[in-house]
């Protein structure tokens, strides 16, 4: 995923992964996980929806590392 800028709208609670690109299709893989590709099928961007949701065991597992240190 070389170029792509990560960004997270807390307001929204989305996470983005987004290179420069005009977006030209979006495809949902999952519920609440679509990716965006340009017109030559080029991957530009992934959106995780309610991603503090989808990353809560990654969070909490990162939460008692910190911890611990």
């Amino acid at each position: 995923m070389q170029n792509f800028k990560v960004l997270y709208d807390d307001k929204e609670d989305i996470l983005y992964f987004a290179k420069e690109g005009e977006e030209e299709e979006v495809v949902e893989l999952a519920p609440g996980v679509n990716i965006e590709l340009d017109s030559s099928g080029t991957l530009i961007g992934i959106e995780i929806f309610k991603a503090s949701n989808q990353f809560k065991d990654v969070i909490k597992l990162m939460d008692r590392r910190l911890k611990a240190a």
